[in-house]
């Protein structure tokens, strides 16, 4: 495994020793950053959280007028360019926008989600400069919110099949919509549209940009009632029709065919978006079940006392942690790759493109654990309130039903977790990444004689790295086997990309947490034991993956030879005390009152 001494490529972290100095983390924000962050929190806490309950009770105006105000803060501009009434912002300041804004409600996270995201960023990354000027003022200040048309009832996940047609009026000048889309968030209060549509008798969509205000024919544009929804009640979400809706034929967005790549791209930021709107939603989640079990007395003491409610605070407290390092460290990755494109001579625009598009893996692996943690978490919150939890008079009824479309958001999970894998194989397949050398390696490796020798594991973190080697160790000899076995038949293989989608995401998320803690805290630190603790719950989950996908598609010799290297991977020369880890975070956080 060779050592990191350029800008990483997606997906490199498997086959690269990456040290401490090598990632970001929310340690090492600038003054600005922390200012901005800080500003975005006090908002919240002061116009949001009292009001929390109109969120609740469906009011979409409320969600609007918070949206405006936001605006007049420059919060919905952080990532449009300042020539065109932005802020201009790095990515990594993106992603804390995004993070405190989005934590005590669901409706405010998806409202600013869809409008600063796939609502703005198409036309960011594909807008022609006359449509540049023309709507990206507007959306930056939140005179003018966006919405994003693409789900259709028949085309989800598979957007290119959608049915919406858009056909040349006979003068030349317009393209002529019609179709139908659906779950589109904002579109009550939206007035920018970025919508797509199949020309005429095309194989791909293509993406269009239209101001509802400009229409010639207001009424050929209208919209379904709002949706009742399990959790995110203000948001506003309605299907929209397009009747003979003519645009102008300026407004095409990108080229013609390329809508699914304009699709596809806006996804990749916002799946990792997705990541840092469930962050300060869990710090929450955490901060009220620390503050409730401290406050709640049975049997004469605080629920905070008993074993089984401090084993939920430590794991929940370790999850935000680790959430944070994965989060952070791509968004770092990203805005790095973009700058060194940018040195290197391409314009903003196409750099911000390639740059997201490169780490499309690691926003898929962020998309899936942290909105999967994000539920997990709500639901212990529940659970640490008791019966309580479960009434609408506290806050973790409102936060588990917000948590649920995470993993629904931006391609569900399962499609994340398939696309992940899909994505490093076909890198690998076009001789972008090499993960067959390694892969290679390691069967060589596994026909060798072991060492026996104990390794030196006093440097701090050393054994948890050596692990972490290790595990990209299973990854490698579980894909690379079950790629040599079905070859282009993998991709049919989902329930073995499933469990390798397992392995990657939690080897990514676990050298996060343990590289945070040693870059930024001490050997005895509450940091250190969170990424102690997650590392070990991680090998037992991918000892877990690895052998069901070895036993159900290696056999004899193989399958025997895979298990022992699985055994051999996954060992630790000393086990950590994981009662004693959880119960020292969990000592720290009850002990503060909050994380």
């Amino acid at each position: 495994m060779t050592t990191l001494n350029k800008t990483l490529k997606g997906g490199e972290f498997l086959i690269k020793e990456i040290q401490a100095n090598d990632i970001f983390s929310l340690e090492e924000l600038s003054e600005e950053q922390k200012m901005l962050r800080d500003s975005a929190k006090e908002f919240i806490d002061r116009e949001v959280v009292p009001q929390k309950e109109r969120f609740e009770k469906k009011d979409y105006a409320f969600t609007e007028e918070t949206m405006r105000k936001l605006g007049e803060m420059g919060l919905l501009g952080i990532a449009v360019p300042e020539n065109y009434g932005g802020l201009g912002m790095g990515f990594v300041t993106t992603m804390l926008a995004c993070d405190y804004i989005s934590g005590v409600t669901g409706s405010l996270a998806t409202a600013y989600g869809a409008h600063t995201g796939i609502g703005t960023l198409p036309i960011v990354l594909y807008g022609t400069e006359a449509q540049k000027q023309k709507y990206l003022p507007d959306l930056a200040t939140g005179t003018k919110f966006g919405a994003y048309c693409l789900t259709e009832p028949d085309a989800g996940s598979d957007a290119n099949s959608g049915k919406t047609r858009a056909k040349l009026s006979e003068d030349g000048k317009h393209y002529i919509i019609n179709g139908q889309k659906m779950w589109i968030s904002n579109a009550g209060f939206a007035d920018t549209f970025t919508l797509f549509a199949k020309i005429d008798d095309d194989k791909n969509i293509t993406g269009f940009v239209i101001n509802r205000s400009e229409l010639e024919n207001p009424g050929s544009l209208t919209f379904g009632e709002e949706e009742h929804k399990l959790g995110i009640r203000a948001s506003s979400t309605r299907q929209v029709f397009f009747n003979d809706m003519k645009i102008p034929v300026e407004n095409l967005l990108g080229e013609r065919n390329n809508g699914f790549k304009i699709a596809l791209n806006a996804l990749n930021v916002g799946r990792i978006k997705l990541a840092a709107a469930c962050l300060d939603a869990q710090r929450r989640i955490l901060n009220h079940s620390i503050q409730y079990s401290n406050e709640r007395k049975q049997f004469g003491v605080s629920i905070s006392t008993f074993g089984a409610i401090r084993k939920k605070i430590a794991e929940m407290a370790t999850g935000v942690f680790v959430s944070e390092a994965g989060s952070y460290r791509a968004a770092k990755n990203i805005e790095d790759k973009i700058e060194e494109l940018v040195a290197g001579g391409l314009d903003h625009q196409a750099a911000e493109l390639k740059g997201v598009e490169e780490f499309a893996v690691e926003c898929s692996i962020l998309k899936v654990f942290v909105s999967d943690l994000a539920q997990h978490t709500a639901d212990e919150g529940i659970q640490v309130y008791g019966g309580m939890g479960f009434s609408e008079d506290t806050p973790m009824e409102a936060a588990w039903r917000d948590s649920r479309i995470s993993r629904i958001y931006e391609g569900t999970n399962e499609i994340n977790r398939l696309l992940a894998v899909g994505m490093l194989i076909k890198r690998a397949m076009k001789g972008e990444l090499d993960l067959l050398s390694p892969a290679m390696a390691i069967s060589k490796e596994l026909m060798g004689i072991p060492s026996f020798e104990v390794p030196d594991y006093s440097a701090f973190m050393s054994e948890e790295k050596a692990i972490i080697a290790n595990l990209k160790k299973v990854f490698l000899m579980v894909s690379g086997a079950a790629l040599q076995k079905y070859m282009m038949d993998i991709e049919k293989q989902q329930h073995l990309l499933l469990n390798a989608s397992e392995i990657l995401n939690q080897i990514y998320m676990a050298e996060s947490a343990v590289l945070r803690a040693e870059k930024h805290f001490s050997p005895d630190s509450v940091e250190a034991a969170m990424a102690q603790l997650n590392l070990y719950k991680a090998v037992e989950k991918i000892i877990v993956a690895a052998k069901e996908g070895i036993i159900s598609f290696a056999e004899g010799d193989e399958q025997r030879m895979m298990l022992s290297g699985l055994r051999r991977f996954t060992k630790y020369t000393n086990h950590p005390n994981v009662v004693a880890l959880t119960e020292k975070v969990a000592a720290h956080y009850i002990d503060k009152g909050a994380y």
